[in-house]
């Protein structure tokens, strides 16, 4: 079996796992406060162009997003989400036992744009009987989306003016976030995040890591206290040094980038397969993630050879796959799928 379900699914790249045995034995401090995560904070900061931010390390993308809201809003706040966003679909309402509302809203490939969101929030407040309703605090993005569509600097930038309007938390997840820079046409870079957002992640787990999250920090109120809700919320690693270590090394000499635009080169042969053989998508997305729409006739011939993920029905001959490539993706295995979809398509 051939696996395209999703960019997890592997180990870790060869250099994490060298560098994790040749520190094996290393005995240092617990809970991220070693001079191996010092490093990597340093090296976040410094391609940040942050140097003030705080960067904490996480075991994974729940953690880090639960813990940064729970920093970011009091007990009678919400966030507000695209409702196909990962708070809102996929974290098993984990926003929500920790007592705060996601507040999810009809999105167009899978974005969040600024008027819904000012809209959203004068309704609100416009509203004689808000205090009855759960106030909005905070934003929530990931970027690449669920869709693996792109925000461009000016979609975020007018996003920034809406929450400092509103006095909004901007919080950015970037578990998927050096496939988003690698991406043809994407606008962002890390010094742009750091400046834009109040806080945004770094995503080790599927990227090339075995698993972490590193959060950036750039606002003085989220900072305060912020260790106190890690541990309180499970994200904090007592040989937290595996964090920092495995961080480290994917920055170094570029390893992360290099990893991201492979993955990205895969998805787009993948891409360019689909559109030659006139299959259409549910979302034109210039990341990994590809969301091809399939007669359902193939789907079963496919599954004899290869995972993908199910997203929806579009009609009732046609179904909306993800097919999703990684860090660890061969070009022999996207090769494969791409000949057998050519005999399998050409004969529908």
């Amino acid at each position: 079996m051939i696996r395209f379900n999703s960019d997890y699914l592997e180990g870790a790249h060869p250099r994490i796992l060298e560098r994790l045995m040749e520190t094996n034995l290393a005995q240092t401090p617990g809970y991220g406060e070693d001079r191996f995560c010092e490093q990597a904070r340093s090296t976040i900061r410094r391609l940040c162009d942050a140097p003030e931010a705080d960067v904490q390390f996480l075991v994974g993308g729940t953690q880090a997003n639960l813990t940064v809201l729970a920093a970011a809003l009091l007990p009678y706040q919400g966030v507000i989400s695209a409702d196909s966003g990962h708070i809102a679909v996929h974290e098993t309402g984990a926003i929500e036992a920790t007592g705060h509302k996601v507040i999810a809203l009809p999105c167009r490939d899978g974005k969040l744009e600024a008027g819904q969101v000012s809209e959203y929030c004068r309704k609100h407040f416009a509203d004689e009987s808000h205090e009855h309703m759960v106030m909005p605090a905070a934003v929530y993005l990931s970027c690449p989306t669920e869709v693996g569509t792109l925000y461009s600097r000016e979609e975020l930038s007018q996003l920034r003016a809406v929450c400092d309007r509103w006095n909004l938390t901007l919080y950015l997840d970037g578990a998927r976030l050096g496939y988003g820079l690698a991406a043809p046409g994407n606008t962002l870079d890390l010094p742009f995040l750091a400046r834009t957002c109040d806080a945004f992640t770094i995503g080790g787990t599927k990227q090339g890591m075995l698993f972490g999250e590193a959060v950036v920090i750039r606002s003085e109120r989220l900072k305060q206290n912020f260790r106190y809700l890690i541990k309180q919320k499970g994200g904090m690693l007592a040989k937290g040094r595996l964090l920092g270590i495995q961080f480290e090394e994917m920055l170094k000499d570029g390893l992360y980038m290099e990893l991201s635009r492979q993955a990205i080169v895969l998805a787009m042969q993948l891409k360019a397969a689909f559109i030659d053989l006139k299959v259409p998508f549910l979302v034109d997305s210039p990341t990994n993630q590809q969301f091809p729409i399939l007669p359902n006739v193939v789907l079963p011939m496919l599954r004899d050879k290869y995972s993908y993920a199910t997203i929806e029905a579009v009609d009732e001959a046609h179904t909306c796959v993800r097919f999703c490539t990684s860090w660890a993706t061969r070009q022999m295995d996207v090769d494969r799928l791409i000949a057998d979809l050519h005999v399998l398509l050409r004969k529908q």
